[in-house]
Protein backbone atom coordinates (compact mmCIF):
# COMPACT_ATOMS: atom_id res chain seq x y z
CA UNK A 1 0.00 0.00 0.00
CA UNK A 2 1.34 3.43 -0.93
CA UNK A 3 1.52 6.19 1.59
CA UNK A 4 -0.02 9.57 0.89
CA UNK A 5 3.49 11.03 0.77
CA UNK A 6 4.52 8.59 -1.97
CA UNK A 7 1.41 9.40 -3.96
CA UNK A 8 2.15 13.11 -3.79
CA UNK A 9 5.62 12.54 -5.23
CA UNK A 10 4.21 10.69 -8.24
CA UNK A 11 1.57 13.28 -9.10
CA UNK A 12 1.94 15.49 -12.14
CA UNK A 13 2.80 19.11 -11.40
CA UNK A 14 0.21 21.82 -11.91
CA UNK A 15 1.45 25.30 -12.74
CA UNK A 16 -0.91 28.18 -12.05
CA UNK A 17 -0.26 31.57 -13.63
CA UNK A 18 -2.25 33.84 -11.32
CA UNK A 19 -2.74 37.52 -12.12
CA UNK A 20 -1.62 39.77 -9.30
CA UNK A 21 -4.83 41.85 -9.34
CA UNK A 22 -7.44 39.06 -9.34
CA UNK A 23 -6.43 35.43 -9.17
CA UNK A 24 -3.45 35.73 -6.83
CA UNK A 25 -5.54 37.45 -4.13
CA UNK A 26 -8.07 34.67 -4.76
CA UNK A 27 -5.37 32.08 -4.08
CA UNK A 28 -4.45 34.01 -0.95
CA UNK A 29 -8.10 33.90 0.15
CA UNK A 30 -7.97 30.10 -0.20
CA UNK A 31 -5.04 30.02 2.20
CA UNK A 32 -6.67 32.44 4.64
CA UNK A 33 -9.77 30.21 4.68
CA UNK A 34 -7.46 27.29 5.57
CA UNK A 35 -8.73 25.36 2.56
CA UNK A 36 -6.46 22.78 1.05
CA UNK A 37 -5.62 21.80 -2.50
CA UNK A 38 -3.18 19.28 -3.97
CA UNK A 39 0.45 19.75 -2.96
CA UNK A 40 1.58 19.30 -6.55
CA UNK A 41 0.32 22.82 -7.33
CA UNK A 42 2.72 25.70 -7.95
CA UNK A 43 1.36 29.24 -8.05
CA UNK A 44 3.26 31.88 -9.97
CA UNK A 45 2.09 35.47 -9.46
CA UNK A 46 2.20 37.40 -12.73
CA UNK A 47 1.29 40.92 -13.76
CA UNK A 48 -0.49 39.60 -16.84
CA UNK A 49 -0.26 36.12 -18.39
CA UNK A 50 -0.18 37.65 -21.87
CA UNK A 51 3.52 38.30 -21.19
CA UNK A 52 4.33 34.61 -21.75
CA UNK A 53 5.05 33.56 -25.35
CA UNK A 54 3.58 30.41 -26.86
CA UNK A 55 6.92 28.63 -26.51
CA UNK A 56 6.74 29.01 -22.71
CA UNK A 57 3.75 26.67 -22.46
CA UNK A 58 5.25 24.02 -24.71
CA UNK A 59 8.54 24.21 -22.80
CA UNK A 60 6.64 23.65 -19.54
CA UNK A 61 5.07 20.47 -20.91
CA UNK A 62 8.41 19.30 -22.29
CA UNK A 63 10.02 19.82 -18.88
CA UNK A 64 7.38 17.78 -17.06
CA UNK A 65 4.64 20.18 -16.02
CA UNK A 66 1.48 18.10 -16.35
CA UNK A 67 -1.05 20.89 -16.54
CA UNK A 68 -1.23 24.67 -16.64
CA UNK A 69 -4.09 26.80 -15.37
CA UNK A 70 -4.06 30.43 -16.41
CA UNK A 71 -6.12 32.27 -13.83
CA UNK A 72 -6.75 35.76 -15.10
CA UNK A 73 -9.04 38.71 -14.48
CA UNK A 74 -10.89 37.93 -17.69
CA UNK A 75 -12.39 40.91 -19.47
CA UNK A 76 -11.79 42.99 -16.34
CA UNK A 77 -8.04 42.95 -16.92
CA UNK A 78 -6.53 46.35 -16.09
CA UNK A 79 -4.35 46.20 -19.22
CA UNK A 80 -6.38 47.21 -22.26
CA UNK A 81 -6.60 44.41 -24.83
CA UNK A 82 -4.47 41.99 -22.82
CA UNK A 83 -7.17 39.39 -22.22
CA UNK A 84 -8.19 39.22 -25.89
CA UNK A 85 -4.53 38.95 -26.92
CA UNK A 86 -4.06 36.18 -24.35
CA UNK A 87 -7.10 34.28 -25.65
CA UNK A 88 -5.73 34.44 -29.21
CA UNK A 89 -2.31 33.27 -27.99
CA UNK A 90 -3.82 30.33 -26.13
CA UNK A 91 -5.69 29.33 -29.29
CA UNK A 92 -2.31 29.13 -31.06
CA UNK A 93 -0.85 27.12 -28.16
CA UNK A 94 -3.76 24.68 -28.50
CA UNK A 95 -2.80 24.19 -32.16
CA UNK A 96 0.81 23.42 -31.13
CA UNK A 97 -0.41 21.02 -28.46
CA UNK A 98 -2.65 19.25 -30.96
CA UNK A 99 0.19 18.87 -33.46
CA UNK A 100 2.35 17.23 -30.75
CA UNK A 101 -0.38 14.91 -29.52
CA UNK A 102 -1.00 16.64 -26.20
CA UNK A 103 -4.46 16.60 -24.67
CA UNK A 104 -5.82 20.14 -24.89
CA UNK A 105 -7.34 19.87 -21.42
CA UNK A 106 -3.82 20.18 -19.99
CA UNK A 107 -4.04 23.95 -20.56
CA UNK A 108 -6.93 25.89 -19.10
CA UNK A 109 -7.75 29.60 -19.28
CA UNK A 110 -10.18 30.76 -16.62
CA UNK A 111 -11.23 33.94 -14.83
CA UNK A 112 -10.83 33.89 -11.04
CA UNK A 113 -11.76 36.86 -8.86
CA UNK A 114 -10.22 38.00 -5.60
CA UNK A 115 -12.73 36.09 -3.46
CA UNK A 116 -13.47 33.09 -5.70
CA UNK A 117 -12.37 30.40 -3.25
CA UNK A 118 -14.70 27.67 -4.55
CA UNK A 119 -13.87 28.39 -8.19
CA UNK A 120 -10.13 28.30 -7.44
CA UNK A 121 -10.40 24.98 -5.61
CA UNK A 122 -12.60 23.48 -8.33
CA UNK A 123 -10.13 24.40 -11.08
CA UNK A 124 -7.16 22.95 -9.19
CA UNK A 125 -8.95 19.77 -8.14
CA UNK A 126 -10.37 19.21 -11.63
CA UNK A 127 -6.90 19.57 -13.14
CA UNK A 128 -5.42 17.23 -10.54
CA UNK A 129 -8.00 14.54 -11.33
CA UNK A 130 -7.46 15.01 -15.06
CA UNK A 131 -3.71 14.57 -14.69
CA UNK A 132 -4.20 11.38 -12.69
CA UNK A 133 -6.14 10.09 -15.70
CA UNK A 134 -3.74 11.34 -18.41
CA UNK A 135 -0.35 10.72 -16.82
CA UNK A 136 2.81 12.60 -17.86
CA UNK A 137 2.72 14.77 -21.00
CA UNK A 138 5.89 13.06 -22.25
CA UNK A 139 3.94 9.79 -22.63
CA UNK A 140 1.35 11.48 -24.83
CA UNK A 141 4.04 13.04 -27.01
CA UNK A 142 5.92 9.71 -27.30
CA UNK A 143 2.74 7.87 -28.32
CA UNK A 144 1.99 10.54 -30.90
CA UNK A 145 5.53 10.38 -32.32
CA UNK A 146 5.46 6.57 -32.42
CA UNK A 147 2.10 6.60 -34.23
CA UNK A 148 3.40 9.18 -36.73
CA UNK A 149 6.56 7.11 -37.32
CA UNK A 150 4.53 3.93 -37.81
CA UNK A 151 2.24 5.70 -40.27
CA UNK A 152 5.22 7.11 -42.15
CA UNK A 153 6.82 3.69 -42.29
CA UNK A 154 3.57 2.10 -43.51
CA UNK A 155 3.24 4.71 -46.23
CA UNK A 156 6.83 4.04 -47.29
CA UNK A 157 6.07 0.34 -47.86
CA UNK A 158 3.24 1.11 -50.26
Amino acid sequence: MLSTQGQEQNREKILILATENCAYPGANAVGQAHSSYPANTYIFRVRSPVMFPEKFYMDCFAKGIGGIIIMSCGEECPYHGAYNALARRIDRVYQSMKSRGLDLRRLRLTAICTVCIRAFLKEVNDMSHLLEELGPPALEMEKHEAAAAAQSQAEGKM
